[in-house]
């Protein structure tokens, strides 16, 4: 067996963090990057007639191409979700020791959740530009997401960024950036947003970034629909996909609209 992509040049997003002589990305662009990634998830959440769980979101298996449009990749792991009526996917634990959801983990119960989890996980990847588990820090380093929701409940999160990112980063895009994936990296499945709300906030983070608007840390808070953008561009979510294998299923997936999604985004209501 054998897995099958499309080609993108410019390889995995972690060769872009840490470990390789590389050029450094801007925030804007790992804005970009998170969103293209969350579009992606997105769709395998609500874009098929049964929802498709990843199991393996990581840096690795985000893969940037031209213009550094990311994609998801690697469905080695991927398992269809639970069936209408069914609260979950009773399965054995398999992931990437660092990104795995502690409940899932606890309890072998697979959700879209897990993958959210993941997800939080990646978002500190991105910022802070550091392996999610480094055995050479120090004993409460070590970990990442235990680390950064440590000095997230500080409020200091700028404390830990990347050094490259330092004096690039508007404090309310910062702000609300770490409270997404403080909100991705809850213990339980049902106290973390869908994908669909993570990505309409990061929409909102880089917004945030781009206009520098003023606004006080309670105006930045919470998931209500106020406090996103009146207008986020969302392309479809196929495209965020990378393609697996000899998959048939594209072409009725390529029928997904903009207005579909969107509608879906905002009813909430998904498929």
């Amino acid at each position: 067996m054998i897995l099958v992509y499309e080609y993108m040049e410019k390889g995995p997003l972690r060769n872009y963090l840490y470990g390789n002589e590389l050029p450094s990305l801007s925030w804007k662009q790992r804005l970009e990057i998170c969103i293209e990634a969350a579009k992606g998830l997105h769709y395998l959440h609500t874009g098929y007639s049964q929802t498709i769980i990843h199991r393996d979101v990581k840096s690795t298996n985000i893969l940037l191409g031209e213009g550094f449009l990311a994609k998801v990749s690697d469905f080695g792991l991927s398992k269809l979700g639970a069936s209408i009526g069914e609260t979950h996917v009773s399965t054995a634990v398999k992931g990437t020791f660092g990104y795995l959801d502690p409940e899932y983990f606890k309890t072998q119960k697979l959700t879209d959740k897990s993958d959210v989890y993941s997800f939080g996980v990646t978002l500190l990847e991105v910022l802070c530009a550091r392996p999610v588990i480094d055995q050479s820090l120090a004993s409460e380093e070590i970990n990442l997401a235990e680390w950064a929701l440590m000095w997230l409940s500080r409020g200091q999160l700028e404390k830990i960024i990347d050094p490259r990112l330092v004096g690039e980063i508007n404090e309310n895009s910062l702000r609300k950036f770490g409270e997404i994936a403080e909100k991705c990296l809850q213990e339980y499945g049902m106290d973390r947003p869908a994908i669909g709300d993570v990505l309409w906030n990061l929409e909102y983070c880089l917004q945030l970034q781009e206009t520098e608007v003023r606004r006080e840390p309670y105006e930045d808070s919470g998931t209500s629909e106020a406090h996103f953008p009146s207008a986020p561009f969302v392309r479809r979510m196929h495209s965020s996909v990378v393609s697996h294998g000899t998959a048939t299923s594209g072409e009725s997936r390529s029928d997904i609209t903009n207005s579909n999604v969107f509608s879906q985004l905002i009813s909430g209501e998904g498929r």
